[in-house]
C-alpha cells in the first residue's frame, strides 16, 4: 500500500510538472506570436495574443505588462466620434489598468509596471470629470517617478513626465484657484520642466516621432515657435514604428503650420 501510495504521488507530481510546463509553454508562445504582431503593426492581434499569454499564465508578468500596453494602444485607436464607442474606448483603458496593477504586484522592481500603470492611469483619467483626474494626477506622478527612479533611461517615462508637466501648468490662475476651492490641492506643472523631460526623451531616443511632436507642443506653450517649429518639422523625416505614428505625423504638420504662423 505505501508503495502504491508513493508511486500515485510521484505520477501525480508528473503530472502536475507536465500540465505547468504546458501553460508556462503557452504563455512563452503566445508571447512570441504577440510580439511578432506588435512589430507589424497589428495592435489588436498583438493584443488578443497577449490577453491569451496572461490567461495560460496568470502570474507571467512580461504577459501582463505588453497586455496593459496593447490594451492602451487599441484603446487610442478607437473612434470616439461613434456612438457609444467612448465608452468602449473607457473600457480598455480600465483593463489596461487592471493589468498595470497586476504587473507592479508580480514585479515592483520594473520600470515598465510603474510606467503602463502611469499611462493606464493617465489615459482614463482624462475621460473623467475634473475631480476625478486632479485626484489621479497626483498618483500618475506617483507612478511616473518610480519608473524613472528604476531606470533613468526610460524614454517613456520622461515623455509621460513632459506632458504632465504641461497639462498641470495649464491649469493656472483663477482656474486653479476655483479648482482648488472645489476638488482640492491641484499639482503644480511647469512648461520649463516639461521641455526638460521631453528634451531628455527625445535625447535618450531620438527616433520616437512623439517625443518631438509633444516637445513642439511644450514650445508652443512657452511661445518659442522657431523651436517647435524644429520639432514639428523632424516628425516628418522619422521613420514609422508605431500604428499611431501616421496620425502623429498629420498632427505635427497642423503644428508646424500653426507656429509658422506665429513667426509671421
Amino acid at each position: 500500500m505505501k508503495k502504491r501510495m508513493i508511486r500515485l504521488l510521484g505520477l501525480f507530481v508528473l503530472l502536475f510538472g507536465a500540465v505547468a510546463f504546458t501553460f508556462a509553454q503557452t504563455a512563452d508562445e503566445r508571447l512570441k506570436k504577440g510580439d511578432e504582431y506588435y512589430g507589424q503593426l497589428n495592435d489588436e492581434k498583438a493584443l488578443e495574443e497577449y490577453l491569451a499569454a496572461a490567461a495560460a499564465d496568470p502570474n507571467n508578468f512580461e504577459a501582463a505588462w505588453k497586455a496593459c500596453r496593447s490594451l492602451i494602444d487599441v484603446g487610442d485607436l478607437v473612434d470616439v466620434k461613434v456612438k457609444g464607442n467612448d465608452d468602449k474606448q473607457k473600457k480598455y483603458y480600465k483593463d489596461a489598468e487592471t493589468y498595470a496593477r497586476k504587473a507592479v504586484a508580480l514585479n515592483a522592481d520594473s520600470t515598465w509596471s510603474h510606467f503602463y500603470l502611469s499611462a493606464a492611469l493617465g489615459k482614463y483619467a482624462l475621460l473623467l470629470g475634473k475631480k476625478d483626474q486632479i485626484a489621479m494626477s497626483k498618483e500618475v506622478k506617483t507612478a511616473i517617478d518610480k519608473a524613472i527612479e528604476l531606470d533613468p533611461n526610460n524614454d517613456l517615462a520622461y515623455h509621460a513626465l513632459g506632458r504632465w508637466q504641461r497639462r498641470m501648468a495649464e491649469i493656472g490662475g483663477a482656474s486653479r484657484l476655483l479648482g482648488g476651492l472645489l476638488f482640492g490641492s491641484i499639482p503644480k506643472g511647469s512648461f520649463d520642466e516639461s521641455a526638460k523631460a521631453l528634451n531628455k526623451a527625445v535625447e535618450l531616443k531620438p527616433d520616437y516621432i512623439n517625443h518631438h511632436l509633444e516637445l513642439g507642443r511644450t514650445y508652443m506653450a512657452l511661445k518659442k515657435y522657431d523651436l517647435a517649429a524644429q520639432e514639428f518639422e523632424k516628425c516628418d523625416g522619422l521613420a514609422i514604428a508605431l500604428t499611431k505614428d501616421n496620425g502623429y505625423k498629420e498632427e505635427a504638420k497642423l503644428g508646424l503650420a500653426a507656429a509658422k504662423k506665429k513667426l509671421k
